[in-house]
């Protein structure tokens, strides 16, 4: 490994709820530094999709994430010559941002509404474990289990 490894920063919580995985998806959703703006977005898709499933908003979002999270993940791998795709236990940070990035991701692909119903909408499938960033999650793991016989190539 080259350079010295990044040091972690510490995650921003978010103001109205005091929760750093809103923060995070704040943080994901805001575009040229207008952070104000990203804040009323999150926060109005996700009151209004815990509303909807009937759940607190803290929870509601807890969950969505969670059901997103991936358990490996595949990394690639030069070994004589040949690169290999090595799957690779995904760590509790990794699995944050990755379900976060894939929301948002999924989100802003879609159009015809406005990006707080996309939002709302896309948190609310993952609340539900269905929609896109659910698929891509199985994707990922499918695509690391069928990789299994490389395993021996981590370190």
């Amino acid at each position: 490994m080259r350079g010295k490894r990044a040091k972690k920063r510490t995650i921003a919580k978010d103001r109205k709820y005091n929760d750093e995985v809103i923060g995070r998806l704040i943080n994901k959703v805001m575009q040229g530094g207008k952070k104000s703006l990203a804040e009323n977005l999150v926060y109005s898709a996700i009151e209004s999709g815990a509303d909807k499933s009937k759940t607190p908003v803290i929870e509601f979002v807890h969950t969505a994430i969670d059901n997103i999270r991936p358990a490996l993940e595949i990394k690639s791998r030069r070994v004589g010559g040949a690169n290999y795709q090595v799957p690779v236990p995904v760590g509790p940070r990794r699995q944050e941002t990755l379900a976060v990035r894939w929301i948002v991701d999924y989100a802003r692909a879609k159009t015809g509404k406005s990006f707080d119903k996309l939002l709302e909408i896309e948190i609310l499938n993952a609340f539900n474990g269905e929609g896109d960033a659910i698929k891509k999650k199985s994707d990922v793991e499918r695509m690391a289990e069928a990789n299994k016989a490389f395993a021996h190539f981590r370190w």
